[in-house]
């Protein structure tokens, strides 16, 4: 019995963990991160880098299991999200949301306390587009959802920025660009690959209501702009050759694969370009991070 005790207090505290979507959040995190670092020539305070993400990924969990719960419904339609906790009833809809205002609480506190008022204030925003507008409204309401509610997942290198130096800077505001610019390739990529899930559980994702040729078509137009997007932190002197050099690299290898959707012959070309958008942003902020130290400092 007691054995049996502790496996279930185990799978409930991953359920929970799953609640917060901890892959996006660490994705979002890292951008957050680097965010601190490049707002200043030299160290972040070790307060403010510990306590700021913290913060801010508090916030980002909170928001995660409004998704969750909203979407439990259709969740359990998509087989890529019919084993998440609410949908499957392993967390109960009053859990979940007793769970996300706690960590929705700690995440302003810790914010508001020991970081600054701004940051605090742009996070619950965020979280708010996020969880409200975009999943309660948005997703249901129109196909060009994920490029409207994208601003919300857009913010995190902003608030990294403005956690350090307490200012809404137009550096910070490029990169948000990048991450805004990014998003609809990246996620019309995966509603690609998953589109009979998304017809299945009628969310009106652009591949469903427009076909997937179309979609392919502008995944192919976003990639150009967010290619065009990627390379103003170099042409306003933010950066260096360094990550000129790793700009064009990688938003080419994006290009190649927006061409590859869009000539239609490979049945595994979503996912694909799903996979390399999530390494293009990674290793994209990590030069960022690379020509701030080693080059434009």
């Amino acid at each position: 019995m007691a054995i049996q005790t502790a496996k279930l207090s185990f799978t409930n505290w991953r359920d929970y963990y799953e609640l917060t979507k901890p892959r996006v959040v660490m994705l979002m995190i890292l951008t957050s991160l680097i965010g601190m670092l490049l707002a200043v020539p030299g160290m972040v305070p070790l307060e403010i880098l510990i306590l700021g993400n913290l913060g801010i990924a508090l916030c980002a969990g909170s928001a995660a299991a409004i998704n969750h719960l909203v979407d439990r419904y259709i969740d359990t339609k998509m087989a890529r999200t019919s084993n998440r906790p609410v949908a499957r009833g392993r967390v109960e809809p009053r859990k979940a949301i007793l769970f996300s205002l706690l960590l929705g609480i700690l995440g302003m506190a810790v914010l508001m306390v020991f970081v600054n008022v701004l940051t605090a204030w742009l996070t619950l925003i965020s979280l708010i587009g996020y969880a409200v507008i975009y999943t309660m409204f948005l997703k249901h309401a129109t196909p060009q959802n994920i490029v409207i509610g994208g601003l919300a997942g857009a913010a995190p290198p902003l608030l990294g920025w403005t956690a350090v130096t307490n200012e809404i800077h137009p550096h910070a505001l490029l990169l948000v660009l990048i991450i805004f610019a990014w998003t609809p390739p990246h996620f019309w990529a995966l509603a690609v690959h998953r589109k009979e899930d998304y017809a299945r559980a009628k969310v009106p994702m652009l591949p469903v209501t427009h076909g997937v040729p179309y979609t392919n078509l502008h995944i192919l137009l976003y990639t150009f702009i967010l290619f065009a997007v990627s390379l103003l932190p170099f042409a306003t002197a933010m950066l260096g050759w360094l990550y000129l050099l790793g700009a064009v690299v990688l938003g080419l290898g994006f290009i190649y694969w927006s061409l590859v959707m869009l000539r239609g012959r490979d049945p595994n070309a979503g996912i694909e370009t799903f996979k390399y958008s999530i390494i293009y942003l990674m290793a994209l902020f990590c030069i960022m991070l690379l020509d701030h130290y080693l080059i434009s400092v």
